[in-house]
């Protein structure tokens, strides 16, 4: 009786023994197959994943909402199963961009880029890559032609923080917005209207709504437009760091990005 009792016990430590290391293997094998799920779920058409690449250099003034805005398209990402990395080498820059879905110029400023990855930006573009400018994007590299045409407007100046409102014209990609939306930013005014460049217009201000502004009854503050093969996608929104915050404000960049990442 004794004999049989030790056998007993030995064979459940042994049964329970195959079963932790079972459980161990199947939770492992869990693990690497949610990783590859989320490489592969975010594919867009013919396989590719879909990867977002911010890029946030500054040479000139630099934005606090940089670090809250990141945090935000990182979280973007992980919503769509997407794949997220951020730099503010250019060098790193372009050796990502040709697996990157979309690059997002996140309130860069300033001379960023040299005349060798200038050339990298634009033949991404041109073969079908996605661009998204927030803010002071239109900021960068005002020597360079091409970059204007790509975020579609320089900045010119701004008028202090303070409340406008936005009118949201006829463009689905925008439906969830109210048709006039008030919130608080940094409006900026453009060197030009990009309208001029025959992109397609998201919001535009309402003048008469703050002091500052200097288009008159047309100024765009978000479209999108088409660069070679590609899409860009540009929001003049962004400034403050509770920006960052706003549910509005967060679903706007997700739509355009995901419409620039195609």
């Amino acid at each position: 009786m004794v004999l049989r009792a030790m056998l007993l016990v030995f064979l459940g430590i042994v049964a329970c023994s195959t079963g932790a290391h079972s459980a161990a293997r199947d939770a492992s094998d869990g693990q690497a197959r949610r990783d590859a799920g989320r490489r592969d779920a975010g594919a867009a058409d013919g396989g590719k994943v879909l990867s977002i690449l911010a890029f946030s250099k500054t040479k000139a003034f630099r934005h606090d909402s940089i670090a809250p805005a990141t945090a935000a398209l990182s979280e973007i990402a992980a919503k769509h199963n997407a794949m997220f990395e951020s730099t503010e080498d250019a060098e790193v820059l372009v050796t990502k961009l040709p697996n990157a879905s979309v690059v997002v110029f996140l309130m860069t400023t300033g001379d960023v880029l040299d005349d060798t990855q200038q050339t990298a930006l634009e033949r991404y573009m041109r073969q079908g890559g996605g661009f998204v400018g927030v803010h002071s994007s239109a900021d960068t590299e005002h020597d360079w032609p091409f970059y204007r045409d790509l975020n579609g407007a320089w900045f010119a100046d701004h008028p202090p923080t303070q409340p406008a409102k936005l009118i949201v014209e006829d463009n689905a990609l925008m439906a969830f917005l109210p048709r006039e939306w008030t919130r608080t930013d940094e409006w900026y005014n453009f060197k030009d209207n990009p309208r001029t460049r025959g992109v397609t217009v998201l919001l535009r201000l309402d003048e008469s709504s703050y002091r500052g502004g200097t288009h008159g009854d047309d100024h765009p503050i978000a479209w999108t437009h088409s660069v070679g093969e590609g899409r860009a996608f540009y929001t003049g929104l962004g400034h403050n760091e509770e920006s960052w915050q706003e549910p509005l404000l967060l679903q706007h960049v997700e739509q355009g990005l995901l419409w620039a990442a195609n």
